[in-house]
Parts: structure tokens; sequence; C-alpha cells
């Protein structure tokens, strides 16, 4: 049998199941077993626990036909579990490295422990590691080498009593019949007992467990309900465990205590308890205070204090809105007509048929939100809409749609009256966000590049961002898009914040697979491509270690290596609007064309670099060459998630050129659409196409804007029929 069952469960926490389960598997540790509880978790969190199943014959999986709570979904792995010790990890919380180890090592120096108890560090999303506030009594307890009883140490019982900061011998466990109860604070009944009735308990002063502080959600705990009530039923189980064990029951003063203490902390949390419910919490908790007070003992108060009252919440309110409301008012002052006459509007009704769409900070209407918005008037004609769009680029808007300049009066009356906001990057931290609003961020591409708070490794990229500012601009989000699992896991781990993710594909890409032959014949006739030619669009990210744009490639010497047969489509990344235009013999610059999907659906074939491009234009079923000259520099300087230039299958999207030269060569070889290349190009639409299905943006508008609960159904891969290139 394994020395450890490391037994992890998990609901809705996609983003982080990953480095949990690799944290447990990276250990230099090996014998264990790591049993993972899909406690019927509505996201990915199931596959994932299949994938590292798969890749892994320690892991073992057990799916949950119905969401039992945290509690149960660990009895559940408790009862397939043959380790010698057991170990509750936190689905969003990590191992260190070397920690197994360092655990096995002190429980063979102490005699195999009924208990031992580590250590842990909080863990910040900005980055922050803050060992344990008690790790000094661990120090202190550690001093003697061999193990004890509680009674020898009745500090432990004043630690945090949580689960996961301890191996427990599974022979102890069974013999005492200790399982998890169900509701909120199973940690509770399951702590005390286990510490009061373990004959032996041995420490180690060791960082064993990341516990991550998730900047929103992760700790229901935090979460304000009645379901805090369920404490007293939790309480009721420690004493009624306490009272069958008659060598326990000189341990009711202490416990009287620390449940009183306990009680007072969850009443006068103020984002637990509903303001509502604290005087019948308070309440009940005096209840429980005479209930379990131990015979011929004084009474401990347990009244609701002024700072848990009606009153006391609202001078703590008004006192949080006043501290929020300083570095604002330098601004306010500035800017007394506009943010006056943005004030008379908020106070107006909210717009029920205004939705408010914007892109690329503020370019011409594009990408998801244009998509959307199109298919918002079929589906929603009533709705209005209005673009906020640069005023130097008013003569760039197709007629059809209205527009608003940042920062007008418009504009201010737009954003403060709009149920719907739309973008694919953020509106201005100036727009704050009104209750009732419906705020959508679209995002602009699967990323290979690091996002959001992964910038602060990578000073070329993050060095001027404002990361708290960040944070205050994703609080604003209701919705957040994701056309692929991965992008999804990525998303709400570097924008961590209290949005729901759709996972129905980007709308942008839907014309991939509606368009037909005639729509591609068109596209290629406007962009005036010969006859017969074999068009490649280039399209190359920006670099952020680059001031101005430079093309990694020599378009026209390129063309002119392959030859009549050849066109390229060169597109100048939209951040470098005065970069150079680049022509030639068989050179067609399309910087200035205002769709990227009309371009793609003209091309035979992508000159991809590291541009979110390439796993749209995957959807089209057509060649993909990576052309990475500079890889090693751009994921030095910026971070990547995906190692394109791998040629692994689900990584790379087809062949791979680190040189001019090179990528001649893939042409004029046939490399660029040989069997290898399908095959990879194959692997990669399946990790990365998965929900564009077409029917993005009817998805999206029906979930957002007609407030439908039940999703379109995704069109399997294999269903779909890409844009063809020729009737």
């Amino acid at each position: 049998m394994p020395r450890f069952s490391v037994i992890v469960p998990a609901f809705n926490v996609q983003a982080y199941l990953g480095e949990c389960l690799q944290s447990v598997l990276d250990q230099s540790f090996r014998d264990f077993e790591l049993i993972g509880v899909d406690d019927a978790s509505p996201d990915g969190s199931g596959r994932i626990f299949d994938e590292f199943a798969e890749r892994d014959a320690r892991v073992r999986v057990l799916h949950l036909p119905e969401n039992v709570g945290l509690g149960r979904a660990r009895n559940a792995g408790l009862e397939v579990a043959t380790g010698d010790y057991l170990i509750f990890l936190d689905s969003d919380d990590t191992l260190t490295p070397g920690s197994l180890q360092a655990v096995a090592n002190r429980l063979d120096a102490t005699g195999e422990p009924d208990i031992l108890v580590f250590d842990y560090a909080r863990t910040f999303w900005d980055g922050r590691v803050v060992r344990n506030q008690d790790s000094a009594m661990l120090r202190e307890c550690q001093a003697a080498p061999d193990a004890f009883g509680t009674a020898e140490r009745e500090q432990l019982l004043r630690m945090l009593m949580v689960v996961w900061n301890k191996a427990f011998k599974r022979e102890f466990v069974e013999r005492n019949g200790f399982t998890f109860p169900p509701g909120y604070y199973e940690d509770t009944p399951w702590t005390y007992p286990t510490t009061l009735a373990a004959d032996t308990i041995a420490l180690l002063d060791r960082v064993v467990v990341h516990y991550r502080q998730r900047r929103m959600g992760g700790n229901i705990l935090a979460t304000t309900s009645r379901k805090h009530f369920e404490i007293f039923d939790q309480y009721d189980r420690v004493f009624a465990f306490v009272d069958s064990r008659p060598e326990l029951h000189s341990w009711r003063p202490f416990l009287h205590r620390r449940m009183v203490e306990h009680l007072r902390a969850i009443g006068s949390h103020p984002d637990r308890v509903p303001m509502g419910d604290r005087r019948a919490f308070f309440a009940k908790a005096a209840e429980a205070e005479q209930r379990h007070r131990p015979e011929g003992a004084a009474a401990i108060e347990v009244s609701m204090p002024f700072k848990a009252s009606a009153v006391g919440d609202v001078v703590r309110r008004a006192k949080n809105a006043a501290v929020a409301a300083q570095p604002g008012v330098k601004r306010a002052v500035s800017r007394p007509l506009v943010g006056g006459f943005a004030q008379v509007q908020r106070q107006l009704p909210i717009d029920d048929d205004l939705a408010v769409f914007a892109a690329y900070w503020n370019r011409v209407p594009a990408c998801n939100p244009a998509a959307i918005e199109a298919k918002l008037r079929e589906l929603r004609p009533e709705m209005r809409t209005v673009w906020v769009v640069e005023a130097g680029r008013k003569r760039d808007v197709p007629a059809g749609y209205t527009t608003v300049a940042p920062g007008s009066r418009g504009f201010w009356e737009a954003m403060s009256r709009a149920r719907y906001l739309v973008n694919n990057v953020n509106f201005p931290d100036s727009a704050k966000k009104r209750p009732g609003s419906v705020h959508l961020q679209t995002h602009h591409g699967t990323p290979v590049k690091k996002m959001g708070l992964d910038l602060r490794d990578y000073p070329a990229a993050g060095l001027t961002m404002d990361f708290d500012r960040l944070m205050e601009r994703i609080d604003r989000w209701d919705y957040s898009l994701s056309s692929n699992r991965f992008s999804s896991l990525i998303w709400e781990r570097v924008y961590p914040a209290h949005y729901r993710t759709l996972e129905s594909g980007y709308p942008r890409n839907d014309v991939y697979v509606t368009a037909g032959a005639e729509q591609v014949r068109a596209a290629r006739r406007e962009l005036g491509i010969p006859e017969g030619a074999k068009a490649l669009l280039y399209a190359p990210t920006m670099r952020d270690y680059r001031v101005g744009y430079e093309p990694q490639l020599d378009v026209a010497k390129l063309a002119a290596r392959l030859g009549e047969e050849y066109v390229i489509l060169h597109r100048a990344h939209y951040s470098y609007d005065s970069g150079a235009k680049l022509s030639g013999a068989r050179v067609i610059d399309v910087s200035r064309h205002p769709s990227i999907e009309q371009l793609a659906l003209a091309a035979d074939a992508l000159i991809a670099d590291y541009s979110s491009l390439t796993f749209d234009y995957a959807n089209l079923d057509r060649p993909i060459v990576v052309f990475a000259d500079d890889w090693d520099v751009y994921k030095e300087t910026r971070g990547v998630y995906l190692d394109l230039v791998s040629g692994k299958p689900g990584e790379t999207p087809g062949a791979v050129a680190r040189t001019e030269g090179e990528l001649a060569e893939v042409f004029l070889g046939g490399a660029w659409r040989d069997p290898e290349s399908t095959a990879l190009r194959q692997a990669f639409r399946e990790r990365f196409c998965e929900f564009d299905d077409g029917r993005a943006a009817e998805r999206v508008v029906r979930t957002v804007f007609l407030g439908e609960q039940t999703p379109l159904p995704v069109v399997p891969l294999h269903q779909r029929t890409p844009a063809p290139l020729t009737a």
C-alpha cells in the first residue's frame, strides 16, 4: 500500500486545479496515491482530473453523481483510500516542493504518530507569501523530537482548526470511525475530535501547504448566507463526541470557551451572517453557550456587539465609501462639468434597451463585439446600440453605426444609462460600473503570451501596468467569454473576480464556419488576389521589447523567392497605426483592411507567429506555418503559455521555420501541407477550436441579452464544415 493517500475534492475550481495536482505529482517522494473527487462540478474540473489520471497511474478519480459538498466529497475519497496516512488537500492549494519527503521523514523520526501537524503559508494574488502566524508555536512545540498527547500541548487546539495542515494515520481514523459531516464548517467536528482522541501527535516545522487566498471567491465561509447557522450543528457534534468519551470530559471548559470565541467571530464578521439574521444568530449563540456550558462554570457573554448591528454596519460602510472615494476627488474637481453631467445621468433609470460597444481601445467596430452586435440586431431588433469610437476614426466607421467619442457628453450619457456594455478590452477607469448594468468582456484572442497578473514577472510588458487598477477594472465584469477551456483556465486565474465564464466560442469566428464558397471568392476578388494564386496571410503580433514596427519577415524577399504561384497578404498589428506599409511584387498590404476575418477567409495558408490569429485561423482547417525567428527573445521578455515551436501535437499547429530560408523551403518543399503538418493541425484544432462552431454570437446574445438559462449545445468539431476555398 502507498505511504500517503492525498485526497483532493473539487468543485468549480478549474483555474487552479491543475496547479494543485501538479504540485503533488512533482513531489520527490513518489510513494503515494492521489484521489481526485469530482463533486459533480459544472466546470472542467472533472475533465482535468481525468487528464491527469491518463498521464499518471497514481491518480484515481471519483466522479460523484450529484454535488454533496466538501465534507462528504472528502468522505468519498476516504472510503477508497489505501495509504498509511491521509492528507486532505484543497483543490486551489498546493504542496511545496519536497514537502511529502519531509512529512515522511518526520513520521519515521517520531514513531508514526496518529497525527502529524505541519505548517502552511498564505499566498496572495499580488505575489505575497505570508507564513502562518502561529508558526512560532510549531517551533516551540517541536523542541522535543518525540510525539506527545494533546494534554501536553494544549496550545495546538488554539491554532487554526483545519484538516489540510495535518497528516492522519488511516488506521487511527478508521478505528475511531471519523468522517466529515455535511454543511459549512465541516473541519470543526473533524479536527477537534481527532486531535483530542489521538494518543500521539507530532509536529513538523516546515511549510508544506501554500494556502491560496483567492482575491474573490473560493472561500465559501466568506460568503454572506444563512448557512453560517450550520456552525451550531457542528459544535453540537463536537460536544456529543466529547460526551461519548468520559476520558475527554475535562476538555469541556476549554471547548466551551473556544466555541464562544468562534461564534462571536462569525456573527461579528461584516460579510458572513446576513444583517437581517444577525440578531437571531446571536440569540442562537447564547442558547449554544448555555447548552454546552460545563456544570458550575460561569456564563460567557455572547450578545451582538455594536459593529455587528445595523447601525454599526452603516457606519462601517460609510467609512469604507469615504476612503474609497478619496483617490477620485482630484479627478472629479478637474472635470466638474462632465462629472456633474455624468452624475445626473446616473440618477436616471437604466435603459434596458441600450447597449454600448467598443473594441480595441475605441477603434472602429470589429472583433467579438461587432459580431455580437450584429446578432443582437437580429434577435433583439428593438435594442439600440452605440459604439465608442475615437473622433479621428469616425470617418472609417461603416454606415449604419451610431458612434460617440470618448469623453463626450454622448459618451457619458450612454455609459451612464446603458444596461449592457460590451468591450474586448476595458472601458476607461473613469467609467465606473453602475449597479444593475451588465459588463461583457469578450477578450480578443486565445492567449499565447502571458496576460493579467502573470505579467508581474515580465517587466518588458508589465512594467507600466498598475495591477491594483487592473483588478478594479475586472471587478466590473459580469461575463468573460472563452473560445476554449485553455483560455477559460487562464482568464479565471489571471483575472480573478466574480464574473461568470461563458464558454461560448468567439463570435468573431462564426464566419469561418458559416461562410460559403461565394463569400470566400468575393473576399479574394476584393483584395485583388490573382486567379489561381496561393494567398499567404502574414499578420504578426506586436513585440513588447521593441519600439515601433519592424517586420520580422522580409515579405518582398519571400514573395520573390516563392515565385508567381504565391501572393502575400501583409498586415501590421493594429497597435502600429503608423507602421511601415510594405508592398512589392506579389505583396498586398492589407494593414488598413477593417476585417481580419475577411483576410483569413481569403488566405490559403497562414504564416503565423505568436498572434492569437493562429487559433482563429485553425477553425478554417487550412495550413498554418509558424515563423519564429525571435522565439527565444519573445518568450523571455513576454512569457508564453504554449511552446509553439516544440512540434508537439496540441502545441504546434503545423510546420515550423526559424529563419526566412527555412520558411521559403517549407512552402517550396511542400512541408506546409504534408501529412505531418496536417496531423499537427488536427490536434491543434481539437484543443483550441472547442466551442467555435459558428453559433457563438447567438449563444452569447441568448444568454446575456435574452436571459435564456440553457445555452445552445456546441456542435462537435467533426460535424462542422469550415468555409471552403473553392466551390
